[in-house]
């Protein structure tokens, strides 16, 4: 197992530790976090649902119309707030405690294919949570300069590390970013 891996799996430990229960969207990246996350023991201390919606038409029935732009900041941050409603929704129907944290992670990402893309490859991880977070984090990724699961990799640390943020925590996962590149956090 790498470093990354094994970094990944230690703050896992911490999030099924923590309070509260997350839902996730996660479209065209961020998949690796789910693998981690549902590989250490305690997945259902953290996890309410995760959802894949990939094809753009899933995501529309997602967020219930189309977005200007799929891999933006503001559709991850539409489709967050849509997982928190979603993380609401199901945390009354199992009786989870009121006072419990609640989290909506969403990940939107246009990353390496094998077709023409026009743009830079990119990745927008949104948190809304029931504390009034609401945080996006950008990341424009140097255009050929790592393959797709390198790219999926960095997306799936945000994503985890967004899992973190949401159930309180102040570990993070460290990227590892080229010279050029820096995440971008707006929001509260």
């Amino acid at each position: 197992m790498s470093k990354s891996e094994d970094a990944a799996y230690e703050l896992v430990q911490a999030v099924h530790s923590a309070d509260g229960w997350v839902c996730l969207a996660l479209a065209g990246a961020g998949t690796r976090a789910l693998a981690w996350l549902f590989g250490e023991p305690g997945a259902s201390r953290t996890m309410l649902d995760a959802q894949v919606p990939y094809a753009s038409s899933a995501v529309d029935e997602y967020l219930g119309d189309t977005p200007d732009q799929y891999a933006s900041a503001e559709t991850a941050l539409r489709m967050a707030k849509a997982a928190l409603r979603r993380a609401r929704n199901l945390a009354l129907k199992s009786g989870r405690p009121d006072s419990a944290p609640l989290g909506g992670i969403a990940c939107t990402a246009a990353l390496v294919t094998d077709r023409v893309r026009r743009g830079q490859d990119r990745c927008h991880v949104a948190v809304a949570t029931s504390a009034g977070v609401r945080k996006i984090y950008s990341l424009e990724m140097a255009k050929g300069r790592r393959n797709r699961a390198g790219e999926e990799l960095l997306c799936s640390q945000l994503v985890l590390n967004a899992v973190a943020e949401a159930k309180g925590l102040k570990a993070r996962l460290s990227l590892r970013l080229l010279a050029s590149e820096q995440v971008q956090i707006s929001g509260r």
